[in-house]
């Protein structure tokens, strides 16, 4: 066994992602397809430790402490730069990816219950290859594998929960490029929007040089530590009560709250171009972490019917995103790209929807709606939305 403290594991995550861009720009298969570069480089690193373990039975753990602070740095950069104003300017279109983000909730779960009572399977565990861990990720697969466990005896809930977080993890970031795609040559107008001279938006064109001080740097870095510390407490008076909600969405509503405040009285005004370097930082490293350090055997011994119905729910998503989403968002390429961001968060997390969209704005152009409304959506109402709709399968004759 080997370990890997923070700095090393940092270290070995900066590896990953420069492997991951070299091999994305030298692989057409990888590129045409837009495949996330951190997913593609995290991949391959999870890989050769699979083969290390099962050929000469070494094993590299990583320390995965700054894992969790890079994602709540994330989820901050996304709040800073939410300005109330623009969202409510998006306010229809943003009604209608809600209603088709709870659709897929409502589908997901379905198809997980539905699979799993016809194989003879307790439907607590169709639950968590639903919604809870497909759309909610591992903090709310940890969360509600808690309940099961103590609540309705599910010995091996969280366990089951952590292997099908895992699961759409990745196949959210290898689905969502292809999805998009396909959908790119559906439209009339298969590009973004033109070019113009103002800074890209805080995730769009991550590769784009941006202007900054390394005072605003600074007073930047303070407020997402802000954000981070104040997000946290009210998380940890949160818990245990009826009003309880994954750190990350506090963490989002603080500095939701903070930025806006703070530019209503004109006390302070966010710089989002600092905001954007800092959060793609954060994005990248999060990402690579995350998927190098997979357990790939420990996911090989997932039970049959588990595999059974990921791969369905896997399906399903581009299926959904592809007949459902594309098409309420308007069949354009706006919606193609909000398409691949809901692959994304609709399987794994927010991180990797905005990564699939990256990839592909990268590509084919920006489409500033998809970044004004996936962030927020995917880390913010998806949570609130999908603890909803989870109580009320709950309440269903077949888990009483």
């Amino acid at each position: 066994m080997f370990h890997l403290d923070s700095l090393s594991t940092l270290v070995a995550a900066t590896l990953v992602l420069l492997v991951g861009r070299k091999i994305v720009h030298v692989t057409p298969f990888l590129k045409k397809y837009s495949i996330p570069e951190p997913v593609a480089g995290g991949l391959l690193a999870a890989i050769a430790l699979l083969i290390l373990k099962k050929s000469m039975g070494w094993e590299v753990s990583f320390d995965m402490a700054l894992t969790d602070h890079l994602m709540l740095a994330f989820f901050a950069t996304i709040g800073l730069n939410a300005n109330v104003i623009s969202l409510l300017k998006g306010g229809k279109t943003l009604g209608i990816f809600l209603f088709a983000v709870v659709g897929l909730l409502i589908m997901q779960n379905i198809i997980g219950v539905g699979i799993a009572t016809l194989l003879g399977l307790d439907p607590l565990l169709g639950l968590l290859a639903g919604s809870i861990t497909l759309s909610g990720g591992h903090g709310t697969g940890a969360a509600w594998g808690k309940v099961f466990v103590e609540q309705y005896g599910f010995h091996n809930a969280t366990e089951v929960a952590m292997a099908c977080a895992t699961f759409g993890l990745v196949l959210g970031g290898l689905i969502g490029g292809p999805v998009a795609r396909y959908l790119i040559k559906q439209t009339s107008t298969p590009n973004g929007a033109p070019e113009d001279n103002a800074v890209p938006g805080t995730f769009e064109k991550p590769e784009a040089g941006r202007v900054i001080t390394s005072m605003v740097l600074i007073e930047t870095i303070a407020l997402i530590a802000i954000c981070l510390t104040v997000g946290r407490e009210i998380a940890l008076a949160m818990e245990g009560t009826a009003f309880e909600l994954p750190t990350f969405v506090c963490v989002l509503f603080i500095a939701v709250v903070l930025s806006n405040i703070l530019s209503f009285f004109g006390f302070y005004r966010v710089f989002d171009r600092a905001v954007s370097v800092l959060g793609n930082v954060c994005l990248s490293l999060f990402l690579a972490t995350a998927l190098m350090s997979l357990r790939l055997w420990e996911m090989a011994s997932l039970a049959l019917p588990i595999l059974v119905i990921l791969a369905v729910q896997t399906l399903f998503m581009a299926l959904y995103a592809i007949f459902v989403t594309w098409r309420v968002m308007g069949k354009n390429y706006d919606a193609a790209v909000l398409a691949a961001g809901q692959c994304g968060f609709g399987m794994g997390a927010t991180p990797t929807a905005i990564a699939n969209m990256q990839a592909i704005t990268e590509r084919f152009g920006p489409s500033h709606l998809a970044f004004l409304i996936v962030p927020m959506v995917g880390a913010f109402f998806i949570d609130i939305m999908n603890v909803i709709v989870i109580k009320l399968f709950l309440l269903l004759p077949f888990f009483g």
